[in-house]
C-alpha cells in the first residue's frame, strides 16, 4: 500500500509544514495533500511545497468545484504541474455542501451529478489540447449561453501546452456519484472510507467500471482512503483528541437535513450517536456534542495508540481495498510510525 501525507487546510493561520512534507518524501510518501473549506484555498501551497520538495505528488484533497471554473481548476492544475516538472499533480475534486456552495461561493447547488460530468469532461479537453474547447453539458457549457450572455463566445485552446495526463480523482460517497467517480475519473478519494466498507463500494465501483468500458477496473484505478494517524501511549486520550473535528463534521458541517459526514455515520451503523450529535451541536452544546462521539465510531476510522497498536490495526487497512492511504497527522513520530507499517523502507 501506498502511503500519502495530508495536511488538511489552515486555521487562523496559515502554517504549511515544510520539513514534515520533505520527511515524508524521505520515508518514501507517495504523495501530499492540502485542503480547503472557507479559508486557504487548497492550490497555493501545492505551488509552494512543489518548490520545496523533488518527487512526491502534489495533490488537492479537495478542490471545491464551486470555487473556480473548470477551465480556471485545469489552468492551475496544469501551471503547478509545470512548474514542479511535470507528473507530479492530481487533481482532486468534490462538490462541497450546498452550506458553503451557496453561502460562501454564491453558486447554485444545481445537480451535482452532472456538474461533476461536466467539469471533468471540460477539463480533460482543456487538458489534452485536442481542438478548441467546447462542451454542452447539462450543468455547464463553453461558450457560455445562459442568462446575460452577449452570443459571441469563443471556443478556445490553451495557451500553455499542458501535460495531458494529469490525473483527475473525486471525492465521492453516495450511490449515484461513487459509479460516476469509476466512470470518469483516474482514482477515488472516498468518503467514510474504513476496513469492512468496500462490501458497500465494490457493486457501485464495478458498475462505474463498466459503463466506462475499455478494460477499466481496479487494476487501472486508484482507490485512494484516508486515516487519522495519532501516536501516543494513552489510546483514550488519542480518541479524545480527535472528537471535536467528528463532532464539528457529523453536527456542525453542513445542514440538518443535507450533511454527508452525518449521513455516513448513520450508514455505518452508528445513527443514534449521529442524531445525538448533530442535536447537540446545532443547540450550541459543542462539548456535549463532543462527549457523544463514541470511542468505537474514532477508532474505527482511525489508527491510534503506540506504534505497535497502529502497526497492528494497520492490517487491516491493508486488506481494506484501498491502495494508498493518506496519513492525517501533524505529528513525526506518526509519519515514522506509519512508514514502518507499510514497510516503504
Amino acid at each position: 500500500m501506498k502511503l500519502g501525507l495530508a495536511i488538511g487546510y489552515s486555521g487562523a493561520h496559515l502554517d504549511i509544514p515544510v520539513k514534515l512534507v520533505q520527511r515524508a518524501e524521505e520515508l518514501g510518501y507517495e504523495s501530499v495533500w492540502t485542503a480547503e473549506a472557507y479559508g486557504s484555498d487548497a492550490v497555493t501551497p501545492l505551488a509552494f511545497l512543489a518548490a520545496h520538495t523533488s518527487r512526491i505528488k502534489l495533490g488537492t484533497g479537495i478542490m471545491q468545484l464551486a470555487a473556480r471554473t473548470p477551465a480556471n481548476a485545469a489552468m492551475s492544475a496544469a501551471t503547478v504541474d509545470a512548474m514542479a516538472g511535470g507528473g507530479r499533480f492530481i487533481v482532486g475534486l468534490g462538490v462541497s455542501g450546498p452550506q458553503i456552495v451557496e453561502g460562501w461561493y454564491g453558486q447554485p447547488w444545481g445537480k451535482p451529478y452532472w456538474r461533476i460530468r461536466d467539469y471533468v469532461a471540460i477539463m480533460r479537453k482543456i487538458f489534452t489540447r485536442e481542438a478548441p474547447v467546447t462542451h454542452d453539458g447539462r450543468e455547464i457549457a463553453l461558450p457560455y449561453n445562459g442568462p446575460g450572455a452577449m452570443g459571441i463566445g469563443k471556443p478556445l485552446k490553451s495557451i500553455l501546452h499542458m501535460n495531458p495526463h494529469i490525473p483527475i480523482y473525486l471525492a465521492t460517497g453516495n450511490e449515484s456519484t461513487v459509479k460516476l467517480t469509476a466512470e470518469i475519473a483516474d482514482g477515488w478519494l472516498p468518503m467514510g472510507f474504513m476496513p469492512g466498507a468496500m462490501e458497500e463500494y465494490r457493486p457501485w465501483l464495478e458498475e462505474g467500471f463498466r459503463r466506462a468500458g475499455n478494460g477499466k477496473g481496479f487494476a487501472n484505478f486508484s482507490v485512494h482512503a484516508s486515516v487519522h494517524v495519532e501516536v501516543d501511549t494513552d489510546v483514550a486520550g488519542a480518541l479524545g483528541r480527535l472528537k471535536p473535528e467528528v463532532a464539528l463534521y457529523v453536527g456542525g458541517m453542513g445542514h440538518r437535513t443535507k450533511n454527508f459526514h452525518n449521513d455516513i455515520m448513520v450508514r455505518r451503523g452508528f445513527g443514534d450517536a449521529a442524531k445525538r450529535i448533530q442535536e447537540l451541536y446545532l443547540a450550541g452544546r459543542k462539548d456535549e456534542a463532543i462527549a457523544a462521539v463514541p470511542d468505537e465510531w474514532v477508532d474505527m476510522k482511525s489508527l491510534v495508540g503506540p506504534p505497535a497498536r497502529i502497526r497492528q490495526r494497520y492490517r487491516a487497512w491493508e486488506e481494506s481495498g484501498a491502495d494508498s492511504l493518506n496519513v492525517r497527522s501533524r505529528q513525526p513520530e506518526a509519519l515514522e510510525a506509519m512508514a514502518k507499517a507499510a514497510r516503504l523502507n
